[in-house]
């Protein structure tokens, strides 16, 4: 049984349907895990077995009933940035207490729940999600299970620990900067970051930047895991339009042959690691092979035009938890980010939002008039040291490191744009560490990026590399 969290979600599903094993025994299995790998990774931060035990027994009654849920019975994590109703949420953070959250369930929270997933324990992630390495003062350092020198990155790092050593099959993400796809290039997992308005949230954070997801082994899990979450949703400001088919359809669909463009340098001639352009590479050689055409590009993914209002919209955003949070007791980097908003008035705040919502006018164009999907290295580095990015962050709070603007320089446009994004583990170091790839689509094209990562899932297969930690 030790081997069930490291299956497929889909497979699990589908076994639990037919009596194979119980809801309760794939809980338990996980939480073996847990219990066996998670002091070396210090990727799950708060537990309470007894509350998913009842869960898991309640879905079995539901089971023995033949009820359809796409995922009933099957476990997974959430991130300690959202919000579950009786759940402690502490955002990684020493200024938000451990006290049970009183307030409704993030909207994601419940569409997992109706999908029939089994809520387990919480994932460490960095404080407020503010650095790209899974690591605060409160919880510690999380390791990556590929190699415990090194970061799974962040900010949901502990959700790509989890899921890459086999503690959970999938586990809950969301990205505001790449924070989905930047712990699944880390982990060698498929990280998806659907369109702004795709998936609903009680209020959208950063414009609408931050997207609920999860950080999964395969293809076909993302897209049905997308399909479960996704709105339309009467009540929210932004809603995406609605797709024209179940996005589970599309990751076998025969995609027509489209125009790729490769982009396997750095931005503005920034230097990247070999081994991620050599990932970029790999991918732009599969399509080709394919029969899509693809061409080199290049895009500003990351200029001062870009990057200095986004900086600007996340430090004015520190708002959102005036009540939640102690400020007195947050990390330097932290701290310095709220000591900046305190001076970004109102009115400047309005000028930033317009600004950044015209920018992403421009830079959307070349899709569709160039090319139709964006080849990139998922990052600009392979994972760095566990513990470094938050050293950095703490000795100079007031700057961005070299260090994270590399970690971002490929995904944070997409999220400033509000396009669907998708990193793909195609590759890896010398030394076995993923390395993943990132395909951008134009807005709201999710189904044209599940059909080509499908195609390269086929190609490109990544299903039997596992960690050392998961095998042992």
């Amino acid at each position: 049984m030790n081997d069930l969290p490291s299956r497929s979600a889909l497979d699990l599903a589908a076994a639990l349907r037919a009596r194979e094993f119980s809801a309760v025994e794939l809980l338990d299995a996980c939480l073996a895990e847990v219990d066996r790998l998670n002091d070396s990774l210090n990727a799950v931060i708060w537990r309470d077995d007894e509350s998913a035990r009842a869960a898991a027994r309640a879905a079995d009654e539901r089971l023995a009933r033949d009820e359809e849920a796409p995922f009933l019975g099957v476990p997974i994590p959430i991130k300690d940035l959202t919000e579950v109703k009786g759940q402690p949420v502490t955002y990684g953070s020493r200024g938000r207490p451990i006290d049970p959250w009183q307030g409704p369930s993030e909207m994601v929270v419940d569409a997992l729940r109706a999908a029939g997933f089994v809520l387990a324990g919480r994932t460490n992630t960095p404080e407020l999600g503010h650095i790209t390495a899974t690591e605060n003062l409160r919880w510690g350092i999380t390791r990556n299970p590929w190699d415990t020198s090194r970061t799974p990155g962040g900010s949901s790092g502990g959700a790509a620990a989890a899921t890459a050593a086999g503690m959970f099959p999938v586990a809950h993400a969301n990205d505001g900067g790449g924070s989905i796809r930047i712990p699944a290039s880390c982990c060698g997992l498929v990280g998806l970051k659907a369109s702004r308005g795709r998936v609903p949230r009680l209020s959208q954070s950063w414009l609408g930047a931050v997207i609920e997801g999860a950080v999964t082994r395969t293809v076909a899990e993302s897209a049905a895991i997308l399909d479960v979450i996704a709105g339309p949703d009467s009540a929210s400001w932004y809603n995406a339009p609605v797709p024209e088919r179940p996005f589970a359809d599309e990751v076998r669909a025969d995609p027509r042959p489209l125009r790729i463009g490769l982009m396997a340098a750095g931005p503005h001639g920034m230097p990247i690691e070999p081994v991620c352009a050599e990932a970029a590479n790999r991918v732009g050689q599969a399509l080709e092979q394919l029969g899509h055409h693809v061409a080199p590009a290049e895009v500003a993914t990351v200029s001062e035009q870009l990057i200095a209002p986004f900086v600007f919209l996340v430090e004015s955003s520190l708002g959102e938890h005036l009540g939640d949070i102690d400020f007195e007791q947050v990390e330097p980097h932290i701290a310095a980010q709220y000591q900046n908003a305190q001076t970004h008035s109102a009115a400047e705040y309005v000028r930033v939002s317009k600004d950044i919502e015209r920018l992403s006018r421009e830079l959307v164009a070349p899709w569709g008039r160039d090319f139709d999907v964006l080849v990139t290295p998922t990052m600009g580095i392979a994972p760095p040291p566990a513990g470094m990015l938050m050293e950095i962050s703490h000795a100079n709070p007031s700057e961005p490191s070299e260090v994270v603007v590399a970690t971002v320089a490929f995904t944070a446009f997409a999220n400033v744009t509000g396009q669907p994004a998708i990193s793909l583990p195609v590759h890896q170091t010398e030394d076995g560490v993923p390395v993943g790839a990132q395909l951008i689509g134009a807005p709201f094209q999710e189904a044209t990026l599940l059909r080509l990562a499908g195609a390269i899932e086929q190609a490109l297969p990544w299903a039997d590399r596992v960690p050392a930690v998961a095998q042992t």
